[in-house]
């Protein structure tokens, strides 16, 4: 696994970066061993340290955690801490997922369940206001190109956590059309599926 260690105002000494590899080695040994790369940033954050972990744990498969501490060591064992607990949390729910589907194995992917509930929100397009002062709105950002898997709602709603980010696009394997998911403001999880909006 390649592990990049950098630090925003902070000093990555040997020591913290041999710390660092160790730490997450036997991790990803542990709980997910084939692991592609690991990016650590270490900055301060006014009388602490924080550490972001960025995991690419598998194709298409991304961890993130965070963690803090009175000095970069402390900040970076809470984060690893955090990321175990994210890792061990998936291998069971996949297991999980693996002892379910097992005698299902071969058979072809049933139409979804009539009755489940369904969490739909409408997107409303809005008219866009003026900015203020006539200032521009903000810069369209091209994201990296991203491979649309086909999932389940739970295992896009796993890897969306896993990931630790607001929203994720996958292609349902049931209904085999592409759906989004994501974290709205009051904690819950949003769905959209557009065959049935």
């Amino acid at each position: 696994m390649h592990v990049t260690v950098a630090g925003k105002q902070v000093e990555t000494g040997e020591a913290l970066k041999v710390h660092v590899r160790d730490g997450l080695d036997m991790i990803t040994r542990k709980y997910f061993d084939h692991a592609l790369e690991a990016n650590v940033t270490f900055h301060r954050s006014r009388a602490h340290f924080a550490c972001d972990i960025n995991l690419k744990a598998g194709r298409g498969l991304t961890m993130r955690a965070e963690g803090e501490g009175v000095d970069a060591h402390r900040a970076f064992d809470e984060a690893a801490e955090h990321l175990a607990k994210r890792l061990r949390r998936y291998r069971r729910r996949m297991n999980e997922h693996a002892r379910s589907a097992a005698p299902d194995r071969g058979a072809p992917a049933e139409a979804a369940p009539q009755g489940r509930e369904r969490v739909l929100r409408a997107i409303e397009e809005e008219e866009e206001a003026p900015a203020p002062n006539g200032a521009d709105h903000g810069a369209i950002i091209a994201e990296h190109p991203a491979d649309i898997t086909f999932l389940t709602v739970g295992e896009a709603v796993m890897r969306m956590d896993l990931a630790h980010v607001p929203v994720l696009m996958f292609r349902n394997k049931a209904t085999r059309a592409l759906n989004v998911v994501y974290r709205r403001t009051d904690g819950n999880v949003g769905w959209i599926d557009p065959e049935f909006g």
